[in-house]
């Protein structure tokens, strides 16, 4: 194993895309950072758009069925609402986080042009998560019983047990959809994620119907939709993948280096789904999502690519879009707060206390807009840092390379857990129960802890050293190795 000094390292490196760039600005002295900035731009406003609607699409298939429920009656909105939120955090935003690695991994690697590692990640990823939901699935399968213990009403558990349930299939259908969709994502293949979600979910409305009405299965019709739903968008980015041309050099996989791949997607897998299973999960947050998606890659493209002033650039570009779709987003709330509610009940009291809550989830909107992006970009400077740091030592020296890197890894899930339930926990419940706000107590609780963490990543990104980065980003990839203890 390969153990010369960093500077060696750097200068075995294949040059970066930059060196091009200098010599276009030496020629070309008037140009200004600000033709990369708009250039990006572009290149952010063209993934984001695609990606908001893949983000979308793919969480309004859980909309659908808690709406369709809804109108059961008030007992089936409780149940499925309750459920859906248990199932979330417990499940689907753990899948959801855990394959965040490969937004580092899979970016930087195509970024870099090792195309063939793409495929290897992927693989590694699903052959990871599939089991994780085998015992998610048994906490589900006691959902009720959870719910009572804490004080929940028994008929509401009930229906939220069978819910979950039901569930279960969705959620080994989402250990496969989620790596996919990062294995797109990664390589800015936006359209088959586009199509596939969108006809999961036009899909999705007419056999969700069907089952929940048609043929009278009621909740546990709109959660088994759930299922088909997802199997469905996986099963055809499957076939695109396996037959499509553009994923001709990214599809492989090298069984040689599966375990190294499994190990190297934990490192990156678990501060990603701190962070994600820490923030609020909402409708809102996929539309974010979107633009963060493409920041992302946008940056691990551009650091693995060895291009520091694009990955700043980047994040310039996401932090205006996201302030754009903010504004847009937050004022169409407020307008429409005194009939949004009637979405998802009929019942006048639950459409009330929505128009009540309305201008706390408007200001929510606008710092989840930043979140969103910041978090996206935190992940990407964690990972670096923390895998070169074991990466750069010897054997003798892993405890301590793992003990600096876990200090920078985990540095965005912090400042998550200080910010939600070190601040935001007590606010909320002395908002709730002291003041008693009840329910706007806790937004307010809310609100707090996500202004925080921004401010926080916002002071961390600001201080970063992209140009360390990206010499950190390219010395892993084309490395390729990770010094584990003897």
């Amino acid at each position: 194993m390969d153990h010369s000094p960093l500077l060696e390292k750097l200068q075995q490196l294949p040059p970066s895309h930059d060196d091009d760039e200098v010599a276009h600005h030496q020629n070309n002295p008037g140009r200004k950072k600000m033709d990369v900035l708009l250039d990006q731009l572009k290149k952010v406003t063209r993934m984001a758009a695609p990606m908001v609607v893949v983000s979308v699409t793919q969480y309004l298939v859980q909309v659908v069925s808690l709406m369709m429920s809804g109108h059961l009656g008030e007992l089936s909105l409780s149940g499925v609402a309750i459920a859906t939120s248990f199932t979330n955090v417990t499940g689907f935003a753990l899948l959801f986080g855990l394959a965040g690695a490969l937004e580092t991994l899979c970016g930087q690697a195509y970024g870099a042009e090792q195309y063939w590692k793409c495929g290897t990640y992927t693989y590694a990823s699903i052959i990871s998560l599939v089991p994780i939901c085998v015992p998610v699935s048994i906490l589900w399968y006691y959902v009720d019983d959870i719910l009572v213990s804490i004080g929940q009403d028994p008929e509401i558990a009930s229906v939220a047990g069978q819910y979950a349930v039901c569930l279960i299939p969705a959620l080994f259908g989402d250990a496969v959809l989620q790596p996919l969709n990062r294995y797109f994502q990664s390589q800015g293949l936006t359209l088959p994620m586009l199509l596939s979600s969108v006809a999961a979910l036009c899909g999705h409305v007419p056999v969700c119907w069907a089952l929940v009405y048609k043929f009278g299965l009621g909740n546990v019709g709109a959660a088994l939709a759930i299922g088909l739903a997802y199997w469905f968008n996986a099963g055809l980015l499957v076939l695109y993948m396996r037959w499509a041309g553009s994923c001709e050099k990214t599809r492989g996989m090298c069984w040689d280096d599966l375990g190294a791949s499994v190990t190297e997607f934990w490192r990156f897998a678990v501060p990603s789904a701190v962070m994600v299973c820490l923030t609020t999960t909402s409708l809102h947050y996929y539309v974010q999502y979107g633009i963060g998606a493409a920041a992302s890659t946008g940056v691990s493209n551009e650091l693995g690519a060895g291009n520091p002033e694009k990955a700043k650039a980047v994040i310039q570009s996401a932090v205006g879009i996201s302030i754009l779709e903010a504004a847009i987003v937050s004022t169409t709330l407020f307008c429409c707060r005194s009939f949004f509610g009637y979405v998802f009940s009929n019942e006048k009291a639950v459409v009330a206390y929505v128009a009540d809550v309305a201008p706390l989830l408007c200001l929510s909107v606008v710092v989840d807009s930043f979140l969103a992006v910041l978090s996206a970009t935190q992940l990407q400077i964690d990972s670096i840092t923390s895998v070169l740091d074991c990466c750069s030592v010897s054997n003798k020296m892993w405890h301590a390379g793992v003990a600096r890197g876990s200090g920078w890894q985990y540095i965005g899930a912090y400042v998550n857990l200080g910010a939600y339930y070190g601040v935001g926990m007590p606010v909320a419940v002395l908002m709730c129960f002291v003041f008693h706000l009840e329910g706007k107590g806790l937004w307010v609780g809310i609100l707090t802890a996500s202004t925080l963490q921004a401010v926080l990543l916002a002071f961390i990104t600001a201080f970063t050293n992209w140009d360390r980065q990206a010499e950190k980003a390219r010395e892993r990839i084309f490395d390729g190795n990770i010094i584990l203890p003897a």
